[in-house]
């Protein structure tokens, strides 16, 4: 079990993009989500947005970094940042994600570097 959730006890069925970033010492990275149409945001939804919530089987990891996008007036998008500030953060963030993954189906691909 893999979910991520904006507020608590709602699982998120829309599948992020996540984009990772790591620091050259390894010490620290940043995941950030971009969800396009999240049912959070459905006009039938009514609950409300309390952070982000990545629970699995060795618990929770959360953030309070999250923001929607708007284009002309209509919510389109919500973004989420995650900043993990130990290598030990990271490994427990990529163990989540694996397990997501997994789940949904999904695989990693690394990007270029120049």
């Amino acid at each position: 079990m893999a979910e991520i959730q904006f507020s608590r006890g709602v699982t998120e069925p829309v599948i992020p993009d996540v984009r990772l970033t790591r620091s050259r010492s390894g010490q620290s990275g940043t995941a950030t989500f971009r969800f396009e149409s999240p049912n959070i945001l459905s006009s039938e939804s009514t609950d409300e947005v309390t952070g982000m919530y990545l629970i699995d089987e060795e618990g929770e990891i959360s953030t309070n970094e999250v923001k929607g996008k708007f284009i002309n007036g209509k919510p389109t998008s919500v973004e989420a940042i995650l900043i993990m500030r130990s290598p030990e953060e990271w490994e427990r963030f990529m163990r989540f994600m694996e397990r997501y993954a997994k789940q949904q189906g999904l695989e990693f691909s690394q990007a270029n570097q120049a």
